[in-house]
């Protein structure tokens, strides 16, 4: 088939290099336009935006998915299907009414579970045991569409948002090519997603990485490894913040009060509203990431010096 890949991210990229090198033409990619980045503030191509420029592949980068000059545009190039990963707009009627077998969107939860933009941050968030994804053709509702393929993967007790993130772009890639296969081949139908087991995915912000000692350590412990990489946890000390990287329950551990630190040779302690927890990387601010029991002793821990 003749395709319009769209997707931004590093995420997407697997998914791209897949369909590149499958039996069907990706003739253009649609992508967000170029952000400043870096010190210096410059304008930087997408991830995906990058590697369709350097696979020779036409790079479509509307403001918004309705711009005339972009739909007129995808209306010339004709695509049979748009194949989508994580591109991060809303696609208008408009543009879902040109490809004739529509836009099939990858996306990284078991529908109707986590619809919307951080499917897999609050799967970990939740404490749920699997996760997996899903190939759905899009349709104007929140990732409501019907659903032509699914595979799942079990979430690990230490992974984190971009390990588990990671493992799905890779496994995606090869359900996204297969969709695509069934759909040229006319043997796949897309089925309707089940009324029951809805749930939201609203998308975290640096807010909701700020770490509340007061809450049982099992919370904290996923509330961190949902953060991680972004939008990243983090915790206050004498005033300044003070990022966090993913910690370990301790519940052999004596209690302590929530943020209370208590330093050990290799490992610190941290009290929550149940067993403590053990620090891992930490990184204050303006300053490199490193190991908890070094940060600790380079503070000088005064009385009742705590997390909060």
């Amino acid at each position: 088939m003749r395709l319009v890949f769209a997707g931004t991210p590093e995420t997407a990229l697997p998914s791209l290099n897949a369909l590149l090198a499958s039996s069907h033409e990706v003739a253009a990619v649609v992508t967000r336009p170029d952000a400043p980045a870096g010190r210096g503030r410059h304008l930087v191509a997408s991830p995906v935006g990058a590697r369709a420029a350097e696979a020779g592949v036409e790079v479509l980068k509307p403001a918004k998915a309705r711009d005339p000059e972009f739909l007129d545009r995808l209306r010339v190039i004709a695509p049979d299907c748009c194949p989508v990963v994580a591109y991060g707009a809303l696609l208008p009627r408009e543009a879902l009414d040109i490809p004739r077998y529509g836009w099939v969107n990858l996306h990284f939860s078991l529908l109707p579970a986590w619809r919307g933009a951080a499917p897999v941050q609050r799967a970990i968030l939740h404490g749920d045991d699997m996760t997996g994804a899903a190939t759905f053709e899009i349709e104007e509702g929140l990732d409501t569409g019907p659903v032509y393929g699914v595979l799942t993967e079990p979430i690990r007790p230490t992974d984190t948002t971009g390990e588990l993130l990671g493992r799905l772009a890779v496994a995606g890639a090869g359900l996204l090519v297969d969709t695509m296969n069934g759909i040229e081949a006319g043997v796949l139908e897309p089925r309707p997603q089940s009324a029951e087991g809805v749930s939201t995915a609203a998308k975290l912000n640096p807010e909701d990485g700020h770490v509340d000692w007061r809450t049982p350590a099992q919370h904290i412990d996923r509330l961190v490894r949902a953060c991680t990489p972004a939008p990243g946890a983090w915790t206050n000390f004498r005033d300044t913040r003070v990022k966090l990287g993913p910690v370990r329950p301790a519940p052999d551990a004596d209690k302590l009060s929530p943020g209370e630190l208590r330093p050990g040779k290799k490992e610190v302690l941290v009290g929550t509203a149940t067993h403590p927890v053990v620090l891992g990387e930490v990184q204050p601010q303006g300053k490199r990431r490193m190991a908890a029991a070094d940060w600790v002793r380079g503070v000088n821990l005064i009385g009742k010096d705590a997390l909060h």
